[in-house]
This record gives structure tokens, C-alpha cells and sequence, in this order.
């Protein structure tokens, strides 16, 4: 099967998937959204195949807990398309809608991955929804942190649970990990916990009183809807009196406890490992497939940290996932200075990049490693987009055409910034930060990086 490349300059707020792969750099950049983040082994080899055989070999995760094949080209999409819809890994919607509209944690246990379910269901019937609509579905199991959710749910499992009547909407094939039961949960015939509901504002989240499930998915689908009819891409930019009347008729509620992501390590007998950066090759992916047999329950779960959660069968198995992921470079340490710096692909992958973000974003971890260690967080970014970080770093670096970087401090890559050096330059004034801290500026960062340059 053949079909067309995309437009080389989609709309605003378009997002990539099978049938519409995205135009980059190195080729077609094809994303897959499987439901939950969750893959099979057979369809993380498929994945790797696909790459392989379609694409140039490289795959990245998303901060969405996605997974993104590169150097695609016109001649091989149909391949790549037919190994990946044979492998049940294909685009779920036609219209221009999220492909994939929830985000939860990798270590969610099997009522929150019941509500995903129910909510990607109800998504599918919502026509209009922006592409970029996120719900953010949370349990006790580790949390997500500050996404920027359109909507959050919080799975109140201190609450009463209650049956949730029949609706429409496909069952969906989701792998619990780290013990839960595995196979198909149909959310129509399920017990589900209470759920707080919260809208996004340009002011943070806005928490809703709790609601029984029934009511609380009852009320997302009219948020939902709400939002597609306002015209607005994102929730937080609706206007005030938009806002008003879609919520109208509910219930503020106190905020919950914030909710925080897990760090990379081992959690019970649940791994979590970060992709250096975000990226991988297919004969990675090909040996993560192949340890989660081995060793654990044949399932693996993209996570929003861009890496992957395996379950072992067993502290041994465990150990043992821990070595191997290890020794092949990936990150299973929270202390490892390379969780502190977000990269880009950069040039020449990204034809927007002036740099190659990917390529010096190692060199820059290892620089960076000291202010890592209190808690300092760095970017590096090929162009002023910042795909990678669209938040604040501590130190920003934003690529330029002309191969150097303008420096950021304590902001985002579209922060202007008259600072302009290589990226030689960039590390020596890193090092000289171990002999200049100060009182007033213990980092040392903001004497390293004073004009002129």
C-alpha cells in the first residue's frame, strides 16, 4: 500500500501519525500511538523492523510516551504502514484528532488503565478535538508530574468505587506492569474508583469536586466536546467566558496532593529506563523486546521520561534487567547527569535545527554533571522551537544557522538572549563554574555566562 507524503508545511497544531508521516530532516518521521504507551514484544520487534527495513534505523520516544520512526522515505512508507497496521500498531482516527489522547504513568495499575480506556473511547466520538488535546489519567502508582494536560484525572482511590453502566467504544488490549493483571479490559463491564476531574487555565489546573466514575466521564465528555466546539487549540486558551460557561455547572473541589514522576531505577520488580536523550536504533529496541521475555511478562511501557518500563518476573529477573539495560547505555540511575539534560534531534535530522543537539548533547551532560547534582536542569535545542523543553531550563542553548548557540539562562529556547558562543566556548565557561561559585549565585552560572562573550 501506497500513500502520499504530507504536505512540507502542515497546519498549526497538526501532529504526525502512520498514515500522515511528518516531513523532517533525515526523511518522513512516522509516530506511533499505541493505547497507554504499552507495546507487546512482537510489537516493539515489528516496530524495529519497520525502521529498519523503512526508515533509517533510528527510533525516538516522545515526552507523550510515543514512539517515532525516522528517516522514512516516499518509496518505503507502504512497507513501513503495512508491518506496522499487520502488527496492530495502526492510526486509530481519520479526522485529524488525537491519534492518542491520554497520558498515564508507566507503573499504573489496572484501574487507572480502565479509565484510559473508557477515556479514549469516548475521545474517538468526539469530532473537532484539537490534535494536540491531552488528558493526563493519574493513580498513586508514581504520577506524571506537571504535564501540560488539557485535562487531568485523578483516580480517587480513597473514594467509594462504583460500577460504570455499559457506553460505547472498543476494549482495549492493555498491559498492566508490575503485577497487575494482564489482558483485555473492557471498560464498559468494569468497577471503577472515584475520579477528580481538572481543566487546565493559563493559571495551572483547576480542580473539580470528586465525582462517581459514571458522572465524572459524563462530565469529561462534555469538557471534551466543549473544547472542540470553542475553536481554541488548548484548553488553557479558552477566554474567560468561555471557560464560565463550559463550567457552569460544577463543582470546585481543593487540589489534590502535586503528583510526581518515578526516576529511573528499579520500583518493586518494575524497571524504569531512559533512552539517552530520547533516542534508540532498532537493534535496541530489537534486545528490550527480547529482555521483557526473558525476563519479564513480554510487555513494554513507553513512559513520558522517553524511556521504557519493564516488569521482571522476580527480584532475580529484576537484578538482571537492571545489568543488562546497563550495560547497553541506557540510563537506570536517577543520579545519572544525563536525566538532567532534554535534547532535540538538532541537525541535520530536523531541517529547522542549526546545530546537532542530539550530538553535543552528551558532551554537554558530562560538563553539566556537577550543577546536575543540585538539581540544575539543562536544554539544548537546535532552534528556538524547543521541541524538546517548551519550559524553562536552568541553561538553555538554542541553535543558530550559523552553528553556534545563544545562551540561556532560567528560560526556555524562545527566550531572546544576546549571548551567542560556540559550543567549545559553552563548555569551557561550564568548567569554570567549579571555581566560581558565589553566595548569591551558588551555580556559578550566572558570573560563567556574563557578557561579553
Amino acid at each position: 500500500m501506497s500513500i502520499a507524503p504530507v504536505n512540507p508545511a502542515p497546519r498549526r497544531g497538526w501532529c504526525p501519525g502512520l498514515a500522515r508521516p511528518m516531513p523532517t530532516g533525515d526523511g518522513l518521521l512516522v509516530r506511533l500511538h499505541p493505547v497507554a504507551g504499552r507495546l507487546t514484544a512482537d510489537q516493539a520487534r515489528a516496530a524495529a523492523r519497520a525502521a529498519r527495513e523503512g526508515g533509517n534505523g533510528l527510533l525516538d520516544v516522545t515526552a507523550r510516551g510515543n514512539l517515532q520512526i525516522r528517516g522514512v522515505t516516499a518509496e518505503s512508507h507502504g512497507r513501513v504502514v503495512a508491518i506496522l497496521s499487520e502488527a496492530g500498531l495502526g492510526d486509530v482516527r481519520h479526522d485529524g484528532g488525537p491519534q492518542r489522547l491520554t497520558l498515564s504513568p508507566p507503573l499504573a495499575r489496572m484501574a487507572c488503565l480502565s479509565i484510559v480506556a473508557a477515556v479514549e473511547a469516548i475521545g474517538r466520538e468526539v469530532p473537532g478535538l484539537p490534535a494536540k488535546t491531552l488528558v493526563a489519567v493519574e493513580d498513586a502508582a508514581g504520577g506524571l508530574g506537571p504535564v501540560e494536560a488539557d485535562l487531568r484525572v485523578r483516580v480517587a482511590s480513597d473514594l467509594t468505587p462504583t460500577p460504570l453502566p455499559h457506553g460505547r467504544g472498543d476494549p482495549a488490549l492493555l498491559s498492566g506492569i508490575d503485577g497487575v493483571p494482564r489482558g483485555p479490559v473492557d471498560w464498559r463491564e468494569g468497577v471503577l474508583p472515584a475520579l477528580q476531574l481538572a481543566v487546565a487555565t493559563s493559571s495551572g489546573p483547576l480542580w473539580l469536586a470528586p465525582l462517581p466514575a459514571p458522572t465524572a466521564l459524563a462530565t469529561l465528555r462534555s469538557l471534551l466536546h466543549g473544547l472542540a466546539a470553542s475553536g481554541a487549540r488548548r484548553m488553557r486558551a479558552l477566554s474567560d467566558p468561555q471557560r464560565h460557561t463550559l463550567l457552569a455547572h460544577l463543582a470546585l473541589g481543593e487540589p489534590p496532593p502535586a503528583s510526581t514522576a518515578l526516576p529511573a531505577g528499579l520500583h518493586g520488580h518494575a524497571l524504569l529506563v531512559e533512552l539517552p536523550f530520547g533516542r534508540c536504533n532498532a537493534a535496541l529496541l530489537d534486545r528490550l523486546a527480547a529482555w521483557s521475555e526473558s525476563h519479564g511478562d513480554s510487555h513494554l511501557a513507553l513512559t513520558p521520561s522517553r524511556g521504557l518500563a519493564l516488569a521482571a518476573r522476580g527480584a532475580s529477573e529484576a537484578a538482571t534487567l537492571r545489568e543488562e539495560a546497563e550495560t547497553a547505555g541506557l540510563i537506570v540511575d536517577p543520579t545519572d547527569p544525563r536525566r538532567a539534560v532534554a535534547a532535540c534531534p538538532g541537525a541535520p535530522a530536523c531541517a529547522s535545527g542549526g546545530t546537532p543537539a542530539q550530538g553535543d548533547a552528551p558532551r554537554l551532560a558530562a560538563a553539566f554533571a556537577p550543577l546536575a547534582k543540585d538539581g540544575a536542569t539543562a536544554h539544548v535545542s537546535g532552534c528556538p522551537k524547543g521541541c524538546a523543553q517548551p519550559g524553562p531550563a536552568t541553561l538553555t542553548l538554542v541553535g543558530r544557522p550559523d552553528g553556534r548557540y545563544g545562551v540561556v539562562l532560567h528560560g526556555n529556547a524562545g527566550t531572546e538572549t544576546n549571548l551567542v558562543l560556540t559550543f567549545g566556548a559553552v563548555l569551557e565557561r561550564l568548567e569554570s563554574t567549579r571555581a566560581r561559585p558565589t553566595l548569591d549565585d551558588p551555580s556559578g552560572l550566572r558570573d560563567a555566562f556574563r557578557e561579553p562573550a
